[in-house]
């Protein structure tokens, strides 16, 4: 390893305890009213939400797939890497926020259009993280390795130290998964977001809510992916 490797190399080490470090109180209390509410929620009712959000995933792949250069890093050390990922983290959480502070001074129906909106743009974001650090896309393989990425960012914490594991194996593990577990992908996203994004409905203080809620989930998303992706790229060297 060269001395900026050695630097990433401590930074995803820091990374991982940030991640596996036990979540405050209010969010372990928000996990378990969520989980309460949910065994409320008739089956039928989670069998079309998880549906639902399986297609609106899937048909946002589709689209970022299309529109994702996948030659912009050719050639690029990975510090020169990093520091084009930071410049997309930078932009898409302005695009976040506009969009945030938008559809929270919309309302009620505006706030309703958020989910799909603000899904899009992260999951763009994680295609322009793959492309840069020279993972093709199109490789089915390399759709999963996202949605776990995503999974990673946005969930409670056994899944997030379970979903770490699955990422730091990733070359072993890749051949046991053949589809992703939809039901837990959605359930945890939601469960994850839906306080804040209730907020966002609230008249008055629905555009501050949204832009600053949007703004630190890409955060999130940014710092989840970068590491992530480093972390491959770390073992690949080895």
């Amino acid at each position: 390893m060269n001395e900026y490797e050695l630097k990433v190399y401590d930074e995803i080490e820091d990374w991982k305890r940030k991640i596996t470090r036990r979540s405050g109180m209010m969010n372990r209390v928000s996990k378990k009213a969520q989980e309460k509410i949910n065994e409320f929620i008739p089956e039928k009712v989670h069998e079309l939400m998880t549906e639902s959000i399986k297609g609106m995933v899937k048909a946002t792949l589709f689209g970022s797939q299309l529109t994702t250069n996948r030659k912009q890093a050719i050639g690029l050390s990975l510090e020169e890497r990093d520091e084009l990922v930071r410049k997309k983290i930078s932009s898409f959480q302005k695009t976040a926020i506009i969009e945030g502070a938008g559809t929270g001074a919309g309302g009620i129906l505006l706030g309703l259009a958020d989910f799909p909106l603000l899904l899009t743009i992260k999951m763009k974001f994680l295609f322009e993280s793959a492309s840069i650090y020279g993972f093709d896309t199109k490789e089915y393989e390399e759709r999963l390795f996202l949605l776990h990425v995503f999974q990673l960012a946005f969930s409670s914490d056994e899944i997030r130290r379970n979903t770490l594991v699955v990422i730091e194996n990733w070359e072993e593990r890749k051949k046991e998964l053949v589809e992703m577990d939809w039901r837990k992908f959605q359930q945890e996203y939601r469960d994850y977001i839906d306080f804040v994004k209730m907020l966002q409905l609230v008249p008055g203080i629905g555009a501050f809510v949204g832009a600053y809620a949007n703004n630190n989930l890409l955060k999130t998303l940014g710092e989840t992916a970068m590491n992530a992706y480093r972390l491959r790229i770390l073992q690949k060297a080895q």
